[in-house]
């Protein structure tokens, strides 16, 4: 532990220089500067009060050994003493394994809003049907969560589902609680259209990107092509007077957006480029990770958005999480917006991962 507790005093160091630092006058004045460093002051601050509590348990150890080493005098005494002993020795591994965690790299985009995309996939109507119910899901527990979920753009069927749905999420760690629902996810269950009451297999697939507000990548003129056309209409390339919709295609990687939601074309620009400049740069990360997950043997949170990561039982209430053989059965409970089981299952499966890397590494 000697080697984590330089690290853990690393951390104190700097959080103990940035508290002086946003107490001068001239940092107070840059509002930048000041919101920069509260922000690291913040992501510091939880390590630092672990490692002062460890430090209170470690002392408290010290002391109750030492009273029971040279005799109390009193059986009642010692008998607290060594229940005080016991209970203070647990809590120093539990601190332990905690600071390890915090200790861990963390992910620069965790504190980031995001950009969901859900399209229905395998199953036709059946699949549209499911991307609608995996749409309320995520605004159920959104509004849990106390985060605003705004539709970007969607594409709807007669009968109510969605062909696709592209969502902007934001509040506190958005990305770091759903950057685990990227992948295609099965539903299991008995169609409203079917009438002999078979079981069907459909599928959706769910995408999410960190939103980078200042992404470092250029995308040309001539990389991108641009079509307007009347936003209460279907689509297609109407130019005239009336036409405020965008739809914005990136040529090289194939990647369009559209926008309609602004109340103006040039709104529906901005907003379309901001949001293909996410995709594209997410589009070419995300291959840089695959790459990597290739070499690191990764399992959690890497996969390829067509790979099945979870299922959805209807008949038997029941979802499971492929990757790391969750299995609930509380579905309905689930698709009401009450995914805190998964989601904790999920980060605590990648975080052991990443303790056994640093082991092996």
């Amino acid at each position: 532990m000697d080697e984590i507790f330089e690290k853990v005093q690393a951390v104190v160091d700097r959080y103990d220089e940035i508290s002086e630092m946003i107490s001068d006058p001239d940092v107070i004045s840059d509002t930048q500067r000041f919101m920069a460093l509260s922000k690291e002051e913040g992501g510091l601050r939880e390590t630092v009060e672990t490692f002062k509590r460890y430090k209170d348990v470690v002392d408290g150890i010290e002391g109750n050994e030492e009273m029971l080493n040279e005799g109390l005098g009193d059986a009642e005494l010692e008998e607290m003493a060594k229940d005080e002993l016991k209970e203070l020795k647990a809590e120093k591994e539990t601190l332990e394994e905690q600071i390890k965690i915090l200790l861990l790299p963390k992910d620069p985009n965790d504190d980031k809003n995001i950009i969901m995309e859900i399209h229905g996939a395998a199953g036709g109507d059946e699949g549209a049907l499911f991307a609608a119910d995996l749409y309320d899901m995520y605004q159920r527990y959104a509004e849990k969560q106390g985060w605003n979920v705004e539709i970007i753009d969607e594409n709807k069927t007669e009968i109510g589902g969605y062909k696709e749905i592209v969502l902007m999420i934001t509040g506190n760690n958005v990305y770091s609680k759903l950057k685990f629902e990227n992948g295609a996810h099965r539903v299991q269950r008995v169609p409203e259209t079917e009438s002999a009451g078979r079981v069907h297999t459909s599928t959706a697939t769910v995408g999410v990107m960190p939103e980078y507000e200042d992404v470092d990548i250029e995308i040309e003129d001539k990389d991108l092509r641009v079509d307007v056309y009347r936003s209460s209409g279907a689509g297609g390339q109407h130019v005239n007077k009336t036409s405020s919709a965008v739809r914005m295609t990136h040529l090289p990687s194939g990647i369009v957006v559209a926008m309609q939601d602004q109340r103006s074309q040039q709104q529906n620009r901005a907003k379309a480029l901001e949001i293909l400049k996410a995709r594209v740069y997410d589009y070419y990360a995300s291959q840089n990770e695959a790459e990597y997950a290739e070499q690191r043997k990764t399992a959690v949170g890497t996969g390829d958005r067509s790979e099945r990561i979870r299922t959805y039982n209807y008949p038997q209430n029941r979802v499971t999480d492929h990757r790391i053989g969750l299995s609930l059965n509380k579905l309905d409970r689930i698709m009401n917006g009450e995914l805190e089981d998964v989601i904790d299952a999920l980060i605590i499966a990648d975080q052991t991962a990443k303790l056994e890397e640093l082991k092996q590494g």
